[in-house]
């Protein structure tokens, strides 16, 4: 069984970046439980002062047991603290492990100080692997899979989490880290932007639908991705130069957050509806995403969308080569009508294993050599290749 503890390493220092309430300090207290460890917590406020004024304070506390790892959690609230960081790996040869749930203030900051000296890992919300036998789909296209969700039995208290996460979203990503200077125009933005999800970005016309400009739009939605809140699914060319011009998708880490965001809660996702469609392939997305990420494969994806109206939900590369074409159907009986679009592009992509991710119960193969597999199954099969 996957398990995300399978890719730290405890030989190196190292980053492990992800949004807030992934289980970043839980999984680090378990991987360190059997070792000396000095634990920095930058949640906590005294302590946050006073390495904020004294950095060099960091070696300071360190010195009185030299363990020989240091555990910083959420270091992007002082970066500063990388220079002492980095001074100490080389003077003192401690290892770090650092948590941060933003990228962009140690992007901005000093970060590329430890350029080589520290991998770097993400954690995301819990796969189905990880859930195992009390995965349920339809609790996870309704609430995601937040670790907390899984403490809740009630519906109802999953909701106020999920209310609660997106207010502390804003609360102290945004607003206290000083993100944005006008909170008031990304309060509006948020839920046309999550309402905006598997289409490509039209900035426009999400601009005129939040009332804030489109340069604005663009930089939020960069505040998206550096806040591990999401992530941009590029247009597939084989030119590099148009794909970077090609309007993006961008898809949220997790489908309840992403509800809580569009302020969808209170809908309940029917089956063989369009929203529950929508909701399936985000979901399976980012699941795809998420095990891409933690098995460390080279693995580009990307969605296609030509002039003449044709659609595929994922291709993905390897070594510039698409080694797989993915649509993602949420139907339990796959239709000839639903294979049209990777039946057009077969001659385009010869290499390319065309699949249909869906919930029909057994795997099965059409006369032209498409795969169509239950959804979980095909996942499995694509890591596995």
């Amino acid at each position: 069984m996957f398990h995300r503890l399978s890719n730290l390493s405890k030989r190196n220092s190292f980053f492990l970046f992800g949004a807030r309430g992934t289980g970043k300090s839980t999984l680090l207290r378990d991987v360190f439980r059997a070792e000396n460890c000095l634990w920095i917590d930058l949640l906590e406020p005294e302590l946050e002062a006073q390495l904020l004024v004294q950095p060099s304070r960091l070696k300071e506390l360190w010195k009185t047991s030299r363990e020989p790892w240091i555990v910083i959690d959420e270091v992007q609230k002082i970066p500063k603290l990388l220079e002492v960081v980095h001074a100490m790996i080389e003077s003192e040869g401690v290892l770090f492990a650092l948590t941060g749930s933003s990228a962009r203030k140690l992007r901005h900051g000093q970060a590329n100080l430890l350029a080589g000296r520290a991998f770097s890992f993400q954690l995301f919300p819990l796969t189905v692997s990880e859930i195992g036998d009390i995965f349920n789909l339809e609790n996870a296209l309704s609430f995601g899979t937040m670790p907390k969700i899984l403490s809740f039995t009630d519906d109802r208290d999953k909701e106020l989490y999920l209310k609660s996460y997106a207010n502390i979203y804003l609360k102290e990503e945004i607003q206290a880290e000083q993100l944005v200077r006008n909170m008031e125009p990304f309060r509006k933005f948020l839920p046309v932007a999550a309402a905006s999800h598997l289409k490509p970005l039209n900035y426009a016309k999400i601009a005129r639908d939040s009332g804030v400009d489109p340069k604005s739009v663009e930089r939020y939605f960069s505040i998206l991705e550096d806040t591990l809140v999401g992530f941009f699914l590029d247009s597939f060319h084989r030119s590099v130069r148009i794909r970077q011009k090609t309007a993006p998708k961008f898809y949220f880490f997790d489908t309840g957050v992403q509800r809580a965001l569009s302020e969808m809660l209170d809908v309940k996702p029917a089956l063989r509806s369009s929203y529950y469609g929508e909701l399936f392939e985000a979901f399976v997305v980012a699941e795809i995403h998420r095990r891409i990420s933690y098995s460390e494969k080279q693995i580009r994806m990307s969605y296609l969308q030509t002039p003449d109206g044709l659609e595929v939900d994922l291709l993905l590369e390897r070594r510039g080569k698409v080694t797989f074409a993915i649509e993602i159907k949420s139907k339990k009986s796959v239709t000839r009508d639903d294979l049209s679009s990777l039946r057009k592009i077969g001659k385009d992509f010869p290499d390319a294993r065309r699949m249909v991710l869906c919930q029909e119960d057994k795997a099965r193969m059409t006369e032209d050599d498409i795969e169509i597999r239950p959804w979980l199954e095909g996942i499995e099969q694509i890591l596995s290749s």
